[in-house]
């Protein structure tokens, strides 16, 4: 980063996003400890590794922010007219992320012995706040974005094994607490190796996103998609005894018999059918019990010809 010379220009810094509605008088002290610097394509400005003094306005061009690590993808970019550093302007600590240059870019730096300066302005600490707080609102649908990725598989948007865990000691523990039932299907797509073989792999994971897309749209809010492994879903069905749920595994069967073939983006495949085992909740079973149960029960229906259910 180096320095370079910028005309002090009140009406420039009156647009920045923190300087709004702020009164130009309360400015002109700020104008004589402003620092214009300029950063290269890929210089990095802020790291979680080096304390940072100082609150950065963007004059011109365009920075990133990465959260774990300069490899991951960048959460978002800052522009014209934003701030950075704001957070380790206050707190005094070593920034939270790092900041990266996108493209050449201008700013202007104040560093943090100015804070007496910027608290004689309440529009300009108002705005400090709220900048501040969008920053946490920020971060906070971030983690919520990290969680969902976490329990989600990315190939088909159903759960993942991980959240298999979690849903069932949940909905296991309300079901038995209300003298409820609680049934599972495991399902497994028929003959998917030969499939794969024969159309390609990339057309398997448009089979098994079809499967999913099929068996999501016919389950109530409260049942729970997962993918348990490969061609292999797990489906769960609180407050459901084994009757009823034998009647939605035969729809579901039946739902995906019916698609003879399907567009994709490699062109028009065949549909697949799928083996299912079911398995209702016995009084002491733990997830690892039921699962074996209807695995068992799988594979009943894998013996007996497939494209049907046992349980």
């Amino acid at each position: 980063m180096k320095t370079v010379f910028w005309q002090e220009n009140l009406q420039q810094l009156m647009q920045m996003r923190l300087m709004h509605n702020v009164n130009p008088a309360s400015l002109k002290p700020l104008l004589q400890e402003l620092q214009a610097c300029e950063l290269e394509p890929g210089e990095i400005l802020l790291t979680p590794f080096k304390r940072n003094n100082y609150l950065y306005l963007i004059l011109g061009g365009e920075l990133e922010v990465y959260l774990e690590s300069l490899d991951s993808q960048p959460v978002r970019s800052l522009g014209v007219n934003d701030c950075v550093g704001e957070i380790s302007f206050v707190d005094n600590h070593a920034p939270s992320a790092y900041v990266v240059a996108r493209q050449p870019t201008l700013l202007l730096r104040l560093h943090n012995r100015t804070l007496p300066l910027l608290t004689q302005s309440p529009a300009l600490m108002q705005n400090l706040v709220q900048l501040l707080c969008e920053r946490v609102r920020q971060g906070n649908r971030i983690i919520i974005d990290s969680e969902q990725n976490a329990k989600i598989d990315t190939l088909t948007g159903a759960f993942n094994r991980r959240w298999l865990d979690h849903v069932y000691e949940r909905e296991s523990t309300r079901c038995a607490f209300n003298e409820q039932p609680l049934s599972m299907l495991m399902l497994d797509v028929d003959h998917f190796k030969a499939y794969n073989d024969r159309h390609g792999h990339l057309a398997g994971d448009y089979a098994l996103c079809l499967v999913a897309h099929t068996l999501r749209n016919q389950l109530r809010p409260k049942d729970s998609l997962t993918r348990y492994g490969g061609e292999e879903f797990v489906i769960l069905l609180p407050e459901l005894g084994i009757d009823e749920a034998r009647s939605i595994g035969e729809r579901l069967r039946t739902s995906l018999e019916q698609i003879n073939d399907f567009y994709s983006p490699v062109g028009i495949l065949p549909g697949v059918t799928v083996s299912i085992g079911l398995a209702p909740m016995r009084p002491k079973d733990n997830l690892q019990s039921l699962i074996g149960r209807a695995d068992k029960a799988l594979y009943k229906a894998k013996q007996q010809g497939r494209n049907c259910l046992c349980g």
